[in-house]
């Protein structure tokens, strides 16, 4: 019998017998959950990370945490599933899930996000704080700055919402759950000395979450779509998968090298 790689699937003697196998190393999944346009589900920045996360376990021979599906989501309030939590509940919430698991003898952390920008500010504090008080070993692995070698190869456009990019990926990898037949393109509308994707080059502010009313306006577009979902591609997905899934079995390794 294949023994689970999620922690919520085993029992404690199998969980002790992994923390010692997967050298006391475990992804921690974190996401989101809210609106993702017409055509993707609430749950899908969540949804990504637990597939990364599943597949990569599966091949580097590590656990996976239960995800933390909520994450810091105020913008996007202005349409129904959306469930936001204020940071400073998530780093109380992200710390203690880090201090338990160490209690119990793992030692090296991966914080997965797939709600990118906007969680990788509370993620940081969590990761410091468990490095300074814990003296662990937490690193943070967000799709959008690990794929930046390889998203100008699929004619892909900037990362924005629910997207091309978060559309190939969930139509590959969550095909029944995918709409993308209602899927509304939005071209991103530049703005001067400002970018939120992280392989931009040029010039930019940082990132501040976009207020109720200019939600709104994108809602009355695209029905919350920033990007062009038309261009998703279930086979780009799939590239997009695994480049992903081997780049976070790279961290696993080096960090498995890590001692104290």
């Amino acid at each position: 019998m294949t023994i689970s790689v999620w922690l919520q699937n085993l029992t404690w003697e199998e969980i002790k017998e992994k923390i010692a196998d997967s050298r006391d190393t475990i992804i921690i999944p974190v996401g989101s959950t809210e609106q993702h346009g017409p055509h993707l589900p609430v749950g899908t920045d969540t949804m990504v990370a637990n597939a990364l996360a599943e597949t990569a376990a599966k091949e580097a021979n590590v656990l996976v945490a239960p995800p933390l599906w909520f994450g810091w989501s105020p913008h996007h309030m202005v349409l129904p599933g959306t469930i936001t939590i204020r940071p400073d509940i998530l780093v109380e919430v992200g710390f203690d899930v880090i201090k338990s698991l160490h209690h119990h003898g793992f030692d090296k952390f991966i914080l997965l996000n797939g709600h990118r920008i906007v969680n990788v500010t509370w993620l940081q504090i969590v990761g410091e704080r468990a490095k300074r008080k814990l003296g662990v070993k937490v690193v943070i692995f967000d799709p959008a700055y690990m794929s930046k070698t390889f998203t100008g190869d699929m004619e892909w456009g900037e990362v924005g919402h629910a997207e091309e990019i978060e559309g190939s990926h969930m139509w590959y990898y969550y095909p029944d759950i995918v709409k993308m037949d209602r899927a509304v393109d939005n071209p991103h509308k530049h703005r001067t000395l400002y970018h939120v994707d992280p392989k931009y080059s040029g010039d930019t502010l940082c990132y501040i979450p976009s207020s109720p009313e200019e939600m709104v306006e994108l809602t009355r577009t695209s029905g919350g779509t920033s990007g062009e979902p038309s261009k998703a591609s279930r086979d780009h997905g799939r590239a997009y998968h695994e480049h992903l899934v081997k780049r976070l079995v790279e961290v696993i390794k080096i960090l498995q090298e890590w001692k104290q």
